[in-house]
């Protein structure tokens, strides 16, 4: 992969308006105890986002629009690229922003194109896509069994699994501020935490932090912590990617469920206030 073109990101650019933070300051009324407070607030931006694809001997060309929180862009449009099964991560050979002089000032630093070393695996209609994205192309359990990657079981304690919200919740500074996004982190077996990162959207959060060990080509934790529920998506990711244990504060959806007892994932919801209810691969889970 080409790292420079990782880590230059907007030198080329030049003279543009200033990237969009993941935040912006409001001003709000507040309702307390028969009180009305003016005030000053902070909100998640969200912003759209298009994904390009390109490679040797062919232009870019868009893909998809997901809405998101601005930030890790390169990140996301990676860890998107091949959860969507259009490219492995040895295939992304540099992930930038479009310097097209013909983009209107709101398309700036929201247009990203990812260069692969060849051809797609498969090339999907330009789409919109929102960011609390749906099944993102795999509609039933084996299509997702079929492209899961390899990976060795899981084995966590109860003390560690009980302490991985707050972990996470560490490393949430969006949330700290205006209680609107989520977050999805990578942990260790032994409750290390390794990345977090936060978003509008649950699946953009979890392809962020997929994304940020493709791009750096290290290898993947085995734990994802979610700050929210589990659906069928998320698992599906986790699944793709090779994770082993997936551990949330929300509940699970019945077809997550069912993808993570097929694919062998650990699956742990409600894990907050002392207490979580296992619902695929208790028997990984000691005391």
């Amino acid at each position: 992969m080409d790292r420079s073109a990782y880590s230059r990101g907007v030198s080329t650019i030049g003279e543009r308006r200033r990237r969009p933070g993941p935040t912006v300051r409001d001003r709000v009324t507040e309702f307390r105890d028969g009180a009305r407070l003016e005030r000053e607030d902070r909100v998640i931006t969200e912003e759209p986002l298009e994904l390009r694809v390109g490679w040797p001997g062919r232009p870019a060309e868009r893909v998809a629009v997901t809405m998101r929180t601005p930030g890790h862009d390169f990140e996301l449009a990676a860890g998107w690229m091949v959860h969507e099964g259009i490219t492995t991560p040895r295939d992304v050979r540099a992930v930038r922003y479009c310097t097209d002089e013909t983009l209107g000032e709101l398309e700036e630093f929201n247009v990203v194109t990812v260069d692969l070393a060849g051809p797609p695996l498969t090339l999907p209609a330009a789409r919109l896509v929102s960011s609390a994205c749906g099944v993102c192309g795999t509609d039933t359990v084996q299509d997702v069994l079929a492209r899961a990657e390899a990976t060795d079981p899981v084995t966590l304690s109860v003390a560690t699994v009980l302490a991985l919200p707050d972990r996470l919740r560490e490393q949430q500074p969006g949330f700290g501020r205006t209680g609107g996004v989520h977050a999805a982190g990578l942990f260790e077996a032994d409750g290390t935490r390794v990345v977090v990162r936060e978003d509008v959207g649950r699946h953009n959060a979890v392809d962020k932090v997929v994304g940020s060990r493709i791009l750096t080509a290290q290898r993947m934790p085995p734990v994802l912590v979610l700050s929210g529920r589990i659906g069928f998506e998320l698992v599906q990711k986790a699944v793709v990617s090779g994770l082993g244990a997936l551990v949330a504060v929300g509940a699970p959806t019945s077809l997550a469920v069912s993808l993570a007892r097929e694919a062998g994932v650990v699956m742990v919801g409600f894990d907050r206030g002392g207490r979580f209810v296992a619902y695929a691969g208790a028997e990984r889970l000691r005391d």
